[in-house]
């Protein structure tokens, strides 16, 4: 009997062995099913030449010999003569053959390119994977197998592909307690206390996941800075991941905060233009330097929420942000300077803005709109930053909101390189817990057009320099990352980090082709399952907008934690961390007016652009509340009156949150169980809070427009006053206070 048991353990097939927990992301490098195709690969592959001259060609070698046995089923033999069907990887350095293809072809590839060429050399068929450095190798190897993955054709192989942005970057908003601000996958990865003798295998795969969608710096720590990271104890834990980090091409960079050298400096001052202060921060990044010859350089969050800054001395953002370039730049470090401005003192009593009241205390407000706060703290300073700074601008005005205008800094500082900044943490967009894509998000910021030099002058040829012909860029992703198993506690969280580490490479790829890579590497290649989940993904940024923001709405989340919907919140500290600040809701309508007769925010903006957004009836209406105060009796452009519209929003998301569980059901027979249980019971989550973002909102909205829900919205089962009283005292960064 016994006998029979281990036959049966040892045949039954390894998935049911092993569940998919979501931990090799996207390099699963499972054995190709497909067998027409598997025999094509076979046939097409036989052995590897790869010289790992550096640790960094090593690396290489070791992610395509592991990858083509499991992919191929097939034992890869390494070589070091010239065999048919090879793969010859390396640079011109580390092989003949590839400085005589190289030499041979003006290949345009850089510090980080690379090349993937199918040639006959000799009567022999090769695959030859090239670049000028041994990054560059590593990155077009993470490609090939790319291929590999997605299934598709290597016989003709003709691929040039090079980064159109130098720094591409996570930002993470770790703590030196391990907490992450915004977090929603758990602690944070970096284990302080255990390093620097103690290195988890996670630094290693976190290192090559980066790696494989071409990510090549990690801010460590939070932008809300903590002067300690900078002491000597700290910086020798920074030395130990800079090491592992170097060999997948990734620089480590930390937050710095402006008030350093009175914590730990001993100084009376933090004065950007003292002396003293200017010679401890060289010093410091000496040191810096000595322990770590490649670190990348500082973040800083400066005079916002609380953070102290250079204002705090009567100084401007470039006084103290060239202060740091200055003591970086003998290292060839850069400062990355965040444009998220604005001071987190209450207002006066009289500033507040009042619900349901557009007389003057709303104009008061108006006339500070946070809308203009960064434009008009940054524009100003154009071209008075040393060419070492990058000014890092959220993608919007306000502050990663489900949908935003770009922001009207892109296009007004042509003399100042800026760096883009996303959010893939969902803080807005329902957290840990909803599916949903981010990629639409990115790619209609990157491909707005900001009109600075004529039309199509867009976010994207902005921040890639080739606009205004900067030679330093740079585009940052607020990581989503934690030590949940799967790295991003929501399966398709792993998404965003995907997307946005492709579209930092090159932001022409689609939403779309991006969505079926991933698809295609995480779960499986079946086609009815990519194109279900495809289309899953495609329609869920839109989903959530509805159901959450729709028609511009934006920021009437939940206070402090952010978590859930509370338009009717009017008793903050402050006007601007109201919800009834940004809606404006009362008895005529619903939006903030930002044109000439309001804050006039929109004059931020180039004339074209304002065009698009001046005209209540001829705006896009996906914007419409960011720019205007609208009539409930509006009409809309599909004739329906705008109260009948808003109500008919925020049912779509609805319908559309519970068409992709049912979407999702389809799948469950193509994919593990743990995988697909896992997305089902979130999606479970992301439907009952869509149908309560959609009560709680139109029934306080109603108490406006006393007009009541047309024929096609489901009536709320519940009273406004039951969603009102609603409390999370264990909501993600609560920590159970109420």
């Amino acid at each position: 009997m016994l006998r029979w048991i281990l036959f049966f353990l040892l045949t039954i097939p390894a998935i049911n062995l092993r569940a998919e927990d979501g931990y090799r992301v996207w390099l699963r490098f499972e054995k190709i099913s497909d067998e027409p195709l598997l025999k094509n690969y076979r046939d097409a592959i036989s052995c590897l030449q790869i010289n790992p001259v550096s640790a960094t060609l090593k690396a290489a070698r070791e992610e395509l010999t592991s990858a083509l046995q499991t992919l191929l089923d097939k034992k890869i033999t390494a070589t070091t003569a010239i065999a048919d069907k090879c793969i010859i990887a390396g640079t011109p350095a580390s092989s003949g053959t590839i400085k005589q293809l190289l030499a041979a072809h003006n290949y345009q590839l850089g510090q980080d390119g690379y090349t993937i060429q199918a040639i006959t050399l000799n009567g022999k068929r090769l695959t030859v994977i090239a670049a000028y450095t041994d990054i560059g190798v590593l990155y077009g190897s993470f490609a090939f197998l790319r291929l590999l993955q997605t299934h598709q054709p290597i016989a003709a192989l003709s691929i040039i592909s090079v980064p159109k942005i130098q720094y591409r970057i996570l930002d993470h908003w770790d703590n030196l307690n391990r907490s992450v601000e915004r977090g929603y996958a758990g602690i944070s990865i970096w284990n302080w206390h255990q390093l620097p003798d103690y290195i988890d295998k996670r630094y290693i795969d976190y290192a090559r996941y980066n790696a494989s969608i071409g990510i090549n710096g990690s801010v460590l720590t939070n932008v809300n800075a903590n002067s300690l990271v900078l002491t000597k104890e700290y910086l020798i834990k920074v030395k130990a991941l800079a090491d592992v980090f170097r060999i997948y091409g990734i620089k480590v960079y930390l937050t710095a905060k402006f008030s350093a050298p009175i914590e730990i400096g001993g100084l009376e001052t933090a004065d950007p233009l003292d002396t003293t202060v200017q010679n401890w921060w060289k010093k410091k990044c000496d040191e810096i330097y000595t322990l770590i010859p490649d670190f990348g350089g500082l973040l800083i969050k400066a005079n916002s929420e609380g953070q102290p800054g250079p204002q705090t001395y009567g100084r401007t953002h470039a006084e103290g942000a060239n202060m740091f370039a200055d003591a970086l730049a003998p290292h060839n470090g850069i400062v990355m300077w965040r444009a998220f401005v604005y001071d987190a003192r209450v207002q006066k009593k009289e500033e507040k803005f009042e619900e349901g009241k557009q007389g003057e205390h709303s104009e008061t407000i108006a006339s500070g709109d946070r809308f203009k706060k960064a434009y008009n703290e940054f524009k100003s300073l154009d071209g008075k930053f040393r060419g070492n700074v990058l000014v890092q601008v959220k993608n919007g005005p306000i502050d990663f909101q489900p949908r935003e205008p770009f922001s009207p800094l892109f296009g007004a500082m042509p003399q100042t390189p800026l760096m883009m900044e996303f959010q893939l943490t969902q803080e807005y967009l329902g957290q840990g817990t909803h599916l949903v894509y981010e990629a639409p998000l990115f790619k209609e910021v990157l491909d707005a057009d900001t009109y600075a030099e004529g039309k199509g002058s867009i976010v994207a040829k902005v921040i890639d320099g080739s606009l205004d012909h900067h030679s330093i860029t740079g585009i940052a992703g607020v990581a989503n990352i934690g030590n949940d198993i799967d790295w991003t506690g929501h399966p398709f969280g792993q998404a965003n980090w995907y997307a946005f580490g492709r579209l930092a490479w090159d932001y022409t790829l689609s939403s779309g082709d991006i969505a079926t890579e991933w698809i295609r590497q995480t779960f499986t290649n079946n086609k009815f399952f990519v194109e279900s989940t495809k289309k899953i993904m495609m329609a869920s940024r839109e989903a959530a907008v509805d159901y959450m923001t729709p028609l511009g709405l934006h920021h009437i989340m939940g206070t402090s934690h952010h978590y859930g919907p509370a338009p009717w919140i009017d008793n903050a500290g402050r006007a601007d961390w109201n919800p009834v600040y940004y809606h404006r809701a009362d008895a005529d309508g619903l939006g903030f007016n930002r044109t000439i007769t309001g804050s006039n925010a929109l004059a931020q903006y180039q004339p074209q652009a304002q065009q698009q957004w001046s005209d209540s009836n001829t705006c896009d209406e996906k914007f419409l509340l960011w720019f205007h105060h609208v009539s409930w009796a509006h009409t809309m452009k599909n004739g329906k009156l705008f109260w009948d519209e808003l109500c008919t929003k925020y049912q779509q998301g609805v319908d559309s949150a519970r068409w992709m569980q049912q979407q999702w059901n389809t799948s469950k027979p193509f994919i593990d169980e743990e995988q697909f249980n896992q997305v089902n019971m979130l999606l479970t989550i992301q439907r009952k809070e869509a149908e309560w973002w959609k009560n709680a909102c139109l029934l306080y909205f109603q108490t406006f427009s006393k007009m009541p829900f047309p024929p096609n919205v489901e009536k709320p089962a519940k009273t406004l006053e039951y969603y009102k009283q609603l409390k999370f005292i264990y909501a993600p960064g609560i920590g159970g206070n109420l």
